[in-house]
């Protein structure tokens, strides 16, 4: 009989097969203090030469236990021992603090560190256990397939669970091989929160009733909802008539061959459709059928979904998106060059000289000196088109546009003082068009949240 390799040569040839990490960089590895975690730090301390990965060790005082400090001091021992940078936080979050709340604050404040540091990767010590009771509770939760398809090896934004084909026993077992200080934490074994129940009473429960076997049943059914899951998702290059458009605050259909489908077919094109935009935004059964229903309306006719997010029928299209905040409720430019961030746009303006001809339309222009602003829309606002005879209502072009309703409200206009200068990506006014070669301001306005047809890699 063939003896099993050890956990470290299993876990290297995973996270190779697995192509878990698929470029160099650096890993920040949240480190709980227990033994899940420090049996990760110290499987990925011994591939990150070979993978080209710079770990950083974070950890999360919740402040919810009187040992946390205790923790994060032993935490801050292990970084030290394997000469790795340590990021630390206490949230005083009060022992009453929920498992949603304290999670939600975790992962608030290790993206905020992943992108500060400017991490390719967010490490966690999920493993198999974990997924296995977190098919069990979406199963108690009456989860759609999707739903049961558990925890993904990897998520978003370099999100990485490299433990899930190990068991709790085995991590355990390891730290303990390797001398590793380990925090037992008494929450995991307390019934009153709902997972551990499930960890500490309903699974033997199970086993005893159906024996061993049960694990391996929950697991081959997570494998198959995954492949479900993924099945809906390769759907959706199937139906280029649906016209899905991914972008960084939701997606967008085409509504007419959204209607055209059967019902049953439209609401699960949706589903996938909002897993891949991903966000959180969380489309269940009921509503993707209110979607559907939406999508008949009118154009203009919008439904709250919760969460910030809402969907909107915009002319030929079903859009569902997340509120985005305009990072600046005017930009002034300070200085013959920069850059600077409105809403859903970044607009770049330098110096130089002005080119022959000004486009009217498209999404870079020139002006003729300072004293330009980049604002919103205002009522009554209008402009004189380049090359063209008479005013026009800026609500009209952006109608024309097709901008839908919700965003133009938000939309950046250049003016100086009431004066239209130039609707980017629409079109360019009359006033304060540069003469060729003469001194000019060069402005880019790019939309950095903008949908485009979507294909995975």
């Amino acid at each position: 009989m063939t003896q099993m390799a050890s956990l470290p040569e299993r876990f290297r040839v995973h996270v190779q097969r697995a192509r878990l990490f698929r470029k160099p960089g650096t890993a920040l590895v949240a480190v709980s203090g227990g033994a899940d975690s420090v049996a990760l730090l110290d499987l990925l301390h011994g591939v990150a030469t070979e993978m080209e990965l710079s770990l950083v060790v974070a950890h999360v005082d919740h402040g919810i236990q009187t040992a946390g400090r205790a923790v994060g001091r032993t935490v801050g021992k292990l970084a030290e021992k394997y000469e790795l940078p340590f990021e630390t936080v206490e949230l005083r979050l009060g022992p009453d603090t929920t498992e949603t709340a304290a999670r939600r604050a975790r992962y608030t404040w290790l993206r905020d560190v992943q992108h500060r540091l400017g991490a390719a990767y967010l490490v966690t010590a999920h493993h198999q256990d974990d997924q296995i009771e977190t098919v069990v509770l979406r199963a108690l939760r009456g989860s759609a397939p999707a739903g049961l398809a558990g925890i993904a090896r990897r998520g978003r934004d370099g999100l990485v669970r490299p433990l899930l084909p190990f068991t709790h026993d085995e991590l355990v077992a390891h730290a303990a091989a390797r001398g590793l200080a380990a925090h037992s934490d008494p929450a995991n074994a307390d019934p009153r929160h709902l997972r551990s129940w499930v960890r500490t009473q309903l699974l033997p429960l199970l086993k005893d009733r159906l024996g061993a076997r049960v694990t391996g049943d929950l697991r081959r059914l997570g494998r198959q909802a995954a492949a479900d899951r993924r099945a809906w998702d390769r759907a959706l290059e199937l139906v280029p008539e649906l016209g899905l458009q991914v972008s960084s605050t939701g997606f967008a259909v085409a509504r007419g061959a959204l209607l055209g489908y059967d019902e049953t077919l439209a609401v699960a094109l949706l589903r996938a459709a909002a897993r891949r935009a991903g966000g959180g935004l969380v489309l269940g059964p009921a509503r993707a059928r209110r979607l559907v229903a939406l999508a008949r309306r009118p154009s203009g006719r919008r439904l709250s979904l919760g969460g910030g997010w809402t969907a909107e029928v915009a002319f030929d299209r079903l859009r569902v998106a997340r509120a985005m905040e305009c990072a600046a409720e005017r930009v002034v430019p300070a200085g013959e060059r920069g850059s600077a961030v409105f809403g859903a746009f970044r607009i770049d303006w330098t110096p130089g000289a002005a080119p022959a001809r000004v486009e009217r339309e498209g999404w870079t222009t020139w002006v003729d000196g300072p004293g330009w602003e980049v604002r919103a829309p205002a009522k009554g606002d209008e402009l004189l088109p380049l090359g063209g005879v008479g005013h026009r209502p800026l609500r009209r072009l952006l109608m024309e546009a097709r901008v839908p309703r919700s965003e133009r409200a938000r939309y950046p206009v250049v003016a100086r003082g009431e004066t239209i200068l130039w609707v980017p990506g629409i079109c360019r006014g009359s006033d304060g068009v540069p003469a060729p070669g003469t001194k000019a301001v060069r402005l880019d306005v790019t939309q950095h949240g903008a949908a485009t047809a979507d294909r995975r890699a």
